[in-house]
């Protein structure tokens, strides 16, 4: 049965008179609120920024992979490393302790496109391309590129040459990545400011791997590195 109330009820009603008031909120209540809204948000672009962040690409030396004006996230969570030996180097007698570093995750391998602090001013941020890795001999003969004695197959080129200058490192012969670098390129070879200039990148300037193109929305998507066939050993 239903419950309602007959006409012949009396429900009780407030005069017309009468309001209900509450309560006003104190300023201080106010300001708290704003401030936590506030510093939360800041947490939360902090902790985003450590792991992702933007970039614009401006140039052409990725050509043709990435290409100027494309903007694009890379992943700095990728490369996180830190050195074992950093506290004990603090004891004494300890000071010249050499480091010892780990990648919880992995660090950078050939193929990767990474972007990176530019070690001649490291507040210009460079893209470039993992050629080779520490200890790796890197050999330029004849517009190919050898490392290790294995021929790259580098379909990214689209059959373009790499060769290098008369006064760069690389053209007095093979080059071995020092430790704790890396040897990068550009995929413009021949428009490329790169380790076969300035030598082998320090691992502490890579700031993380090109992850997503995201604009212009035509181009988006996944950045395309690459992994070598190294089952094939050519001789120079």
């Amino acid at each position: 049965m239903n419950d309602l109330h007959s006409p012949s009820e009396s429900v009780p009603t407030l005069p017309e008179t009468e309001t209900v008031r509450h309560p006003r909120a104190p300023l201080r209540y106010v300001v708290r609120e704003l401030l936590e809204t506030a510093i939360f948000i800041l947490l939360v672009f902090l902790i985003v920024r450590s792991v992702v962040q933007n970039f614009k690409i401006e140039g052409s030396s990725m050509e043709p992979t990435l290409h100027t004006g494309q903007y694009i996230l890379v992943n700095k969570l990728i490369y996180f490393h830190f050195d074992l030996n950093a506290p004990l180097r603090l004891l004494p007698g300890q000071s010249d302790l050499p480091p010892r570093i780990v990648y919880p995750f992995r660090p950078p391998q050939r193929g990767d496109i990474i972007v990176f602090e530019y070690p001649r001013d490291v507040r210009r941020d460079y893209i470039k391309r993992v050629i080779g890795l520490p200890g790796d001999v890197i050999e330029i003969l004849e517009g190919k590129v050898y490392v290790n004695g294995v021929l790259l197959d580098e379909p990214y080129l689209r059959g373009a040459f790499t060769y290098c200058l008369g006064g760069y490192p690389c053209a007095q012969g093979p080059v071995t990545v020092p430790p704790n670098s890396i040897f990068v390129m550009g995929d413009n070879r021949g428009n490329s400011s790169d380790s076969r200039e300035w030598d082998a990148l320090p691992l502490d300037r890579v700031i993380g791997q090109a992850w997503l193109i995201y604009y212009p929305f035509s181009d988006w998507g996944l950045v395309p590195h690459h992994r070598y066939n190294t089952t094939t050993v050519a001789t120079p």
